[in-house]
């Protein structure tokens, strides 16, 4: 749900899901069941695991599926790409340590965060001094950060953290961090 943003049904146009390396070796139809259920659930409170393809379907959403056999720097590999009315988003992952989930690259950009049960997703510009005032502004409302994971598409461009903190973080503190300077977007997630 909150990798597909605030998109309405009629706004999605197409999901594709790569599998590549020991997954493509499974029957990865029920993994696109829940990948489907997860995307659609936010627009459609009867989706569930069963219905969610046949959902899709009657609303000219396009699925696709690839597998491949072989990766370079993983074994597993799943990579979301969600294609709307207005732009074309990604976002890959893979377990490491046998079933620990990673996220290892979101919009194109590479990183490697381990997921945790309250997160901060960050876009913002690439200028010294993020890493600062954002670990003030939690510090300041008694946030403890657990993981810390940066991004970058080149120096100077566009960047992300994911951030694991110990407990959610209220809306008030969201807003104080999306007030920082060179802080394009935040958006908190619960797993």
């Amino acid at each position: 749900g909150s990798f597909a943003g605030q998109v309405t049904e009629s706004a999605i146009k197409k999901i594709q899901i790569d599998y590549c390396g020991h997954v493509s070796e499974l029957n990865t139809k029920p993994l696109t069941a829940v990948v489907l259920k997860g995307l659609l659930s936010p627009l459609l409170e009867s989706v569930n695991i069963v219905n969610a393809s046949t959902l899709a379907k009657e609303r000219n959403i396009e699925i696709t599926e690839t597998t491949c056999d072989t990766l370079d720097n993983f074994q597993t590999l799943i990579k979301l790409t969600l294609t709307t009315e207005q732009q074309t988003r990604s976002i890959a992952g893979t377990l490491s340590h046998g079933d620990s989930p990673r996220l290892v690259e979101i919009k194109g950009i590479s990183m490697d965060a381990q997921l945790g049960s309250h997160m901060l997703y960050i876009t913002n510009e690439d200028k010294p001094g993020l890493i600062g005032s954002l670990g003030t502004a939690l510090g300041a409302a008694g946030i403890n950060i657990a993981t810390f994971n940066l991004g970058r598409d080149i120096a100077g461009g566009d960047a992300i953290a994911l951030i694991e903190t110990d407990e959610a973080v209220s809306d008030k503190v969201v807003e104080k961090v999306r007030n920082l300077p060179n802080v394009v977007s935040v958006k908190p997630l619960v797993f």
